[in-house]
This record gives C-alpha cells, structure tokens and sequence, in this order.
C-alpha cells in the first residue's frame, strides 16, 4: 500500500466517522444514539487498516478493539481521535521514520557481530550476516521507495530475490550503477558462503565486503 493510498484511506475513514457522529439522535439526558451496525464496520474497516501500518501489537491497534457501546455516538468519537492520531503521524513521516531507525539499529548490532567473526577469522559466517543484513537494507529501501518487495505468482505471494530489488532500485535511481553492481558482487559473494563453496572467496574479500556495505548503509540511510 502506498503512502498516498494510506493516507486518502485514512481520510476516509474519518470522513465516515464525522457522518456517524452526526447523523446521532440525541435523548434528553444528552445522550447520542447512532446505528450500530455503522459503527461495526467502520470499527472493522479501522482495525484492517491499523494491521497494514502497524500491527496487532500496536497501541492504536488495541485501542479501536476495546471501544465497545457500539450504539453510543461517543465511542465514534473515540474511533476518530484515534484515526486522527494515525492520520498526524503518517502525514508527518513519523510511521516511517521510526521503522528506519529500529531497523538500523537491529542492522548496526548485526554489523558488529559480523565484524568480531572476521577478526576471529569466521569469514563464512560473517558473510552469510553482511549478505543478510545488505538484503534487509535493500528491502527497507524500497519501503520507503514504494517499489513492491513482494510478487504474486501461481496465487501465491512470494517475496522478491535481493537481485531483483537492486535492480529495481538501481533503475529507480535511488543509487547509482556502480553501487548496484557492487551489491551484485556482495550478494554473490553471500550465496557463495551461504551454499558452502568457502573455497572460492577469501577472508580478504570479506573484509572489502564489509567495509563497502559499511559505506554503502551510510550512504544511503533508511
């Protein structure tokens, strides 16, 4: 989903909440009655989109799910702040912002275990952790590029190969191509030490790959 969809999504939603709140009959005590059935689906509908952007786990998530009094025009109004909160965040980058930093984070923790392997010369292993952690940055990178990271083939989704995205991010200009061909090289070199062939790559080389991923996640942050 890209991020214009979400938002206009998200738009939506709360345009729908406005109408429910007002279409309310309210009784003498003040309280607004409003159509149930409404605010089921509009409760679902939320939820839905909440698991596209988030997840299960999120408080904005278990939030909408605990509304309850589905007959009451405040819990519609309860539904909409939270929608408003989510619209706030994805329109001031927020969303995405925080998705770059863990991940690089969890990338940097990574890095430095693969790091201590070369210096106890585990060149194998260190690969296979460079490589992994080269495919989740390209991953991230066409996140934030809107470029799809998965297909569908045979009804089935699958995600892309790591090659395929450098590709796709190397044509969509967001590096250069003497950077994609050197991914091309580090994600050889991967697959090599993933499938065992130790023999045709040296300590050496893995030290060069390291040092140029290093440079290339500094170069091109998420």
């Amino acid at each position: 989903m890209k991020l214009e969809d979400i938002k206009n999504r998200i738009d939506e939603l709360i345009q729908k909440s406005k109408q429910l709140i007002a279409s309310a009959n309210y009784s003498s005590n003040g309280i607004g009655q409003i159509d149930p059935s409404v605010f089921t689906g509009l409760k679902t509908a939320s939820l839905s989109l909440i698991l596209k952007i988030y997840d299960k786990n999120h408080p904005y998530y278990t939030e909408i799910e605990k509304v309850k009094y589905y007959h009451y025009s405040s819990s519609a109004k309860e539904l909409q702040n939270v929608l408003i909160c989510i619209k706030e965040e994805v329109t001031g980058g927020w969303l995405f912002n925080i998705k770059g930093i863990v991940s690089a984070e969890i990338f940097a923790d990574f890095m430095e275990m693969a790091e201590h392997l070369i210096v106890e010369n585990f060149k194998d292993p260190a690969a296979v952790m460079i490589g992994g952690v080269l495919e989740g940055h390209l991953r991230q990178l066409c996140i934030k590029q809107y470029i799809a990271i998965e297909i569908t083939k045979d009804d089935k989704v699958i995600a892309k190969k790591a090659d395929l995205l450098n590709s796709e991010l190397a044509t969509t200009s967001v590096y250069n191509k003497l950077d994609q061909k050197n991914i091309t090289a580090w994600l050889d070199l991967r697959n090599k030490a993933a499938h065992g062939k130790y023999e045709e790559y040296s300590k050496a080389q893995v030290e060069l790959m390291y040092a140029g991923i290093m440079d290339f996640l500094t170069r091109n942050p998420i």
